[in-house]
């Protein structure tokens, strides 16, 4: 059993953070899902960014789209959803022998919608509606606006992929408004079963506080944020509010870990893969990341149901000048804007390779 194998054992779902062309038509991703024990797949604009600035292999989609007169975004969502409802098709064997637990892909709408509700909730049913695939989830982030295009969404019956979480406190919130959803889908009669995952980013931590804290604290304040929120979660859980949604057959939002590619080239490659270990929840790895784990990973521990020592190591940073409140605000405003100006070299990209004429033949 290699070490991605004892991890799906553990109960702890891989799932892929990487999407492209040549990643679906060489089998990578199929051997990934054969040979890694890879059950689901995320997507973001950034990495579709790379993934149709890097070579050719989308520009004869660009032209056959151009030609239908789509704008540079509907251009881009359908070569989104070629891609994802393809991978969706490879994963709807987990899907399905999961029942729907696990076996996704995600695609997000544009995060120049990440303060506005009403065109969030519009996108989310549209794109929904378009792939037309039961395992396909859409991301919204947790801003202050997105929660509120969530419950919307949840009710709707669209499943979310909340993204951009960085603290216990958004985290639950998130949360409170899939509760919300399925609370008011249950009082007007609709199935509560509607899926959703709570995307909380580690490593950005630990890059934001690296040049204010000694090497003592390096690469700690992320699993320790980590930690404390999958004992909240697990509480949220074992509530009664929530059990008597489980009765009625609603389906727990799963807790995924994000952003779990090392950073810091002086730690271990598989630093936040081995510590974030946990049964029941999700680890969106990097491709990069998924390889060296599955080559020399360790399966050490679970996660401790508790928090382990969470509090008192973010109880250290505080010492250090660390408000861990204000990074969670400040992480998630920087996350917005890194991926808006992902969102615009995009569409840029775009607007270039369908200007260029068509090869000879």
């Amino acid at each position: 059993m290699n070490p991605t194998q004892a991890l799906h054992q553990l109960g702890q779902s891989l799932w892929l953070d990487n999407i492209t062309r040549s990643l679906l038509r060489s089998g990578t991703l199929a051997r990934y899902i054969g040979e890694l024990s890879v059950t689901g797949l995320t997507s973001n604009p950034t990495i579709f960014e790379h993934a149709i600035g890097a070579g050719d292999s989308y520009d004869d989609s660009i032209r056959v789209l151009a030609d239908r007169g789509l704008s540079d975004e509907d251009l881009f969502f359908a070569l989104a959803l070629e891609d994802l409802t393809q991978a969706a098709d490879l994963f709807r064997p987990a899907f399905d022998a999961s029942d729907g637990l696990d076996g996704w892909v995600s695609l997000e709408v544009s995060p120049l919608l990440a303060h506005d509700a009403a065109h969030t909730i519009r996108d989310a049913n549209r794109l929904h509606t378009k792939a037309d695939k039961p395992n396909l989830f859409i991301k919204i982030p947790g801003t202050a606006e997105g929660i509120a295009a969530i419950e919307e969404a949840i009710f709707e019956g669209v499943p979310v992929n909340v993204t951009l979480l960085f603290s216990r406190e958004q985290v639950l919130a998130a949360a409170e408004a899939y509760l919300r959803g399925i609370e008011r889908r249950l009082a007007t009669g609709l199935d509560p079963d509607v899926a959703s995952v709570l995307s909380l980013f580690v490593s950005r931590w630990d890059v934001a506080v690296k040049q204010d804290v000694a090497p003592p604290f390096h690469n700690r304040l992320g699993i320790a944020i980590a930690m404390r929120t999958f004992k909240a979660h697990a509480e949220l859980l074992a509530s009664a509010r929530w059990q008597r949604l489980a009765a009625a057959g609603a389906r727990p939002q799963r807790l995924l870990w994000a952003s779990t590619g090392t950073k810091d080239l002086a730690a271990p490659d598989t630093l936040y893969v081995q510590a974030l270990a946990a049964p029941g929840t999700i680890n969106t790895l990097p491709e990069k990341t998924l390889l060296a784990f599955a080559d020399h990973g360790q399966v050490e521990r679970a996660l401790p149901a508790d928090g382990g020592d969470a509090e008192a190591v973010i109880a250290d940073f505080r010492r250090e000048g660390i408000d861990d409140d204000a990074l969670a605000a400040q992480l998630q405003r920087e996350g917005v804007d890194a991926f808006a100006t992902s969102w615009h070299a995009l569409l840029t990209r775009i607007r270039e390779k369908r200007a260029l004429p068509a090869p000879r033949t």
